[in-house]
């Protein structure tokens, strides 16, 4: 199985980055739909407009994204056997976090569904700054390798 890994390497690295890469496209896009819905009326055309537009991304590009990011990533981790170096570990709470992030948004998505949403736009707009941070983060400990 290792000697798989280590040969599969490149396109195990290269399915994470893709994954990565869908899965903060969507990150980053629908807390932004969440300000402009916090900011409709509930029950207007635009409102259900937003339903689809959140229900779809989260379900369609987000939930297997981010699924395929965690797959692809434990495989890297495997081929690389870094398990043991503080700098995955460290990267692995960041992403840890970032899950989080998405489970959030998955119940305020949810919540707009049944035209409960608890919070406002700016919020939203406040709330759209964290994966960035995230992120960089996360990116640093990946490629920088600090320890």
């Amino acid at each position: 199985m290792t000697e798989f890994l280590a040969a599969a390497y490149p396109w195990l690295k290269a399915l994470h980055v893709i994954s990565v890469i869908a899965w903060m496209a969507g990150i980053f896009y629908l807390p932004r739909l969440f300000v402009y819905h916090a900011e409709s009326a509930s029950g207007s055309e635009k409102s259900e407009t937003f339903k689809v537009m959140e229900r779809r991304l989260l379900r369609a590009i987000m939930n297997p994204a981010m699924i395929a990011t965690w797959i692809f990533g434990i495989l890297v981790a495997f081929a690389g056997s870094w398990w043991s170096s503080p700098w995955l570990q460290a990267k692995l709470v960041f992403v840890l976090a970032m899950t989080g992030f998405h489970g959030w948004l998955a119940r305020c998505r949810r919540d707009f569904e049944r035209d409960a949403n608890r919070y406002s736009s700016r919020t939203y707009r406040i709330a759209n700054e964290l994966p960035t941070l995230l992120m960089i983060v996360i990116v640093i400990l990946a490629v920088v390798k600090p320890f």
